[in-house]
């Protein structure tokens, strides 16, 4: 029984939350939306520099707009593109359904940090004029 206890008491125990990379974005197309994604991933790229962003299903386009919109305002770069399909099940017990899933992880751009200012002092700067 005492080696039972000690071979427990190594067992490193991950829940999901600790085995889950932190700077990745699961999107969905109904729960937020276009640009809370986009303003997400810029401050994930300025706290860890790249970000991935994942979809499956229909939220895939979803994920490729974000993208598109951070690569052509010049924040991101594209660093991997991975495609594959899943298999999810609706309920335990039951058929697997094929499930298209994307992940894209994007890089800050040489010039991130000062666009970001620039968009930081532009909000500051309406702010007062809506003030005044």
């Amino acid at each position: 029984m005492e080696g039972i206890t000690e071979g427990v008491k190594k067992v490193n125990l991950n829940d999901s939350t600790n085995n889950q990379k932190r700077n990745r974005i699961q999107v969905s197309n109904t729960k937020k939306s276009l640009f809370f994604y986009v303003n997400l991933a810029k401050r994930y790229m300025q706290q860890y520099n790249e970000v991935e962003l994942s979809a499956l299903g229909m939220a895939i386009a979803t994920v490729v707009t974000v993208a598109e919109i951070l690569k052509n305002n010049g924040f991101a770069v594209e660093k991997k593109i991975r495609t594959l399909t899943i298999d999810m099940r609706d309920e335990p017990g039951a058929r697997p359904v094929p499930k298209a899933k994307i992940e894209i992880v994007l890089g800050k751009t040489d010039n991130f940090d000062e666009l970001m200012a620039a968009e930081a002092e532009q909000r500051e700067y309406a702010e007062n004029e809506e003030q005044n």
